[in-house]
């Protein structure tokens, strides 16, 4: 694979512009989850659309069912938009489908804001699922098609990073509305969904398609146009574009073509359709999507001080450990290692939570416990799970199927989330089995599994290229046997891109002599 080693950051200004305008998609999508966690929590939101509770601390409540579709209807909008991601992909491109978002997002949100009636908040709710799926789904795609090996994992850090810091936003706005006693309470962070869909509109016509995509789409001369705008000057990009398109013939040679059913045909594509799939579901086995959801709903029913303000606290402790993990990742995060780690952390944290609470339920001592313990849960998710979920489920497809691949991985990590949103209500509401945090003793032995899961079949591709991840797979190792397998065809095709620039130059020097010779042919005759 054509790289250019020591090569100072800046002199890739333009590919971290371009995957900045992606990392904003993320934002916009934790700007929602942290936001609608704290509506159901505020008496100005619950008084339209709840009803008067004496088992609730603040008086009002929302019934089970209410509490389940307006925070699960979104991750099944995600599901069935990320569901359908390849095919939109495979004609539109990836700037293209974020601009459908953008326009979609602002539909959902003109419908939720205008309603006072729960059945058109349901619709708001579900589009905007279709806006967020396409936002997760061609934003990291863009990512991992269009960077460089070595900052793929530090631009999915930050893609982490951006929806946790748009949860923090969320949650922060949340806190300074919530005492508002009418509608504004909420109106207000709706308000913000705005904000973000305009910036990324603007921002996609200023950057190239991916040029991986491009190449694919048989658009070669277009792809080696975004290398050139994408890489730093002095960069081979012929090179790097001639690895893309060997790659892709040869995944085309291999398979038999590039449809949804292509991805469980050759024994090859399924296994890498499976682990994608798996790895991202990680992120929902954790636990953590009741956590993130229902956080201060959560907090407030277990009896905790000013639950807005600790979920701020919980919000900042999630970015603190992103920004932690974006010093390791690159020079010594192992993706297997932290996600084992991570996962056997967060089990025994909200088995401990658990216990704590059913042995003292409702006092303040609990509730201080719980807070500690919860923001150490978020610091090992955030740190050592979310991030390397995501970026083990993008980096494992292979290149002709890979939207269809990513599209089915992130499809079922949002039905697994909003699974766990959907029935987390059953547990947590006072209303229904009034489980509290002892909800924890679900999901102990949920991460165990992941743990042993990711232990046994999960391969390190750490650092390296897709081309030779593509090579790994087609060589059928074990898992245990990446990281330290030893590429053979990209280095030489490597070779040969090197040999034919050689080549090229020097026929372009013995041209350029021969023009300077028949010059002075001419001087000396006349």
């Amino acid at each position: 694979m054509a790289e250019v080693d020591n090569t100072k950051w800046t002199a890739h200004w333009r590919l971290f512009l371009a995957c900045g305008v992606m990392i904003l998609s993320p934002f916009q999508y934790g700007v929602d989850f942290g936001m609608i966690g704290g509506l159901q929590a505020m008496v100005g939101f619950l008084k339209i659309y709840g009803h008067p509770s004496t088992k609730s601390p603040s008086g009002w409540n929302l019934s089970t069912e209410r509490q389940q579709l307006i925070s699960s209807l979104m991750t099944l909008g995600a599901f069935i938009s990320s569901g359908f991601a390849g095919i939109a992909a495979a004609r539109f491109g990836r700037r293209v489908c974020l601009v459908a978002a953008c326009v979609t997002c602002c539909v959902a949100n003109i419908i939720m804001m205008t309603t006072t009636h729960i059945a058109a908040l349901y619709v708001g709710r579900l589009v905007i699922g279709l806006a967020n799926g396409y936002f997760m789904t061609f934003s990291q795609l863009y990512i991992q098609e269009s960077s460089v090996g070595q900052y793929r994992g530090l631009f999915l850090t930050g893609f982490q990073f951006f929806t946790s810091f748009g949860t923090l936003i969320g949650t922060i706005v949340d806190w300074a509305t919530a005492k508002r006693p009418d509608k504004s309470a909420y109106l207000i962070p709706l308000g913000l969904i705005y904000v973000v869909p305009v910036f990324i509109t603007i921002g996609v016509c200023f950057i190239p398609e991916s040029p991986r995509w491009l190449i694919l789409q048989g658009r070669y001369d277009e792809g080696v146009k975004s290398l050139l705008w994408l890489r730093p000057t002095g960069y081979d990009v012929n090179a790097e574009a001639m690895d893309i398109k060997t790659a892709i013939d040869r995944e085309k040679e291999l398979g038999n073509g590039t449809s949804a059913m292509d991805m469980f045909k050759n024994p090859v594509d399924r296994r890498r359709t499976f682990l994608a799939v798996s790895a991202v579901t990680l992120q929902a086995a954790s636990g953590a999507m009741f956590i993130i959801a229902y956080k201060a709903y959560f907090l407030s029913m277990a009896k905790v001080e000013d639950p807005f303000a600790m979920s701020n606290v919980l919000s900042c402790i999630g970015i603190i450990a992103i920004i932690a993990n974006s010093l390791i990742i690159v020079r010594y995060g192992r993706r297997r290692v932290l996600l084992t780690t991570g996962l056997l952390f967060c089990g025994v944290l909200q088995l401990i939570v658990a216990v704590v609470y059913d042995k003292n339920p409702g006092t303040k001592r609990t509730g201080k416990v719980i807070v500690a313990l919860s923001c150490l849960y978020m610091f090992s998710y955030n740190g050592m799970i979310a991030t390397y979920a995501w970026l083990a489920g993008g980096e494992i497809p292979s290149q002709r199927l890979r939207s269809h691949t990513f599209g089915l991985a992130a499809a079922v990590g949002f039905s697994t989330a909003w699974l766990t949103t959907f029935t987390a209500p059953y547990f947590i509401n006072p209303e229904s089995l009034n489980w509290g945090p002892r909800y924890g003793y679900i999901w102990f032995p949920s991460c165990v599994v992941g743990a042993a899961w990711v232990f046994f079949f999960l391969p390190e591709v750490k650092n390296r290229t897709l081309e030779e991840i593509d090579e790994m797979f087609e060589a059928r190792l074990p898992a245990r046997k990446f990281e330290a397998y030893k590429c053979v065809n990209v280095v030489m095709a490597l070779d040969k891109g090197a040999r034919k620039s050689v080549e090229e130059e020097r026929r372009i020097e013995v041209l350029g002599s021969e023009k300077v010779q028949a010059e002075t042919n001419i001087t000396s005759s006349v």
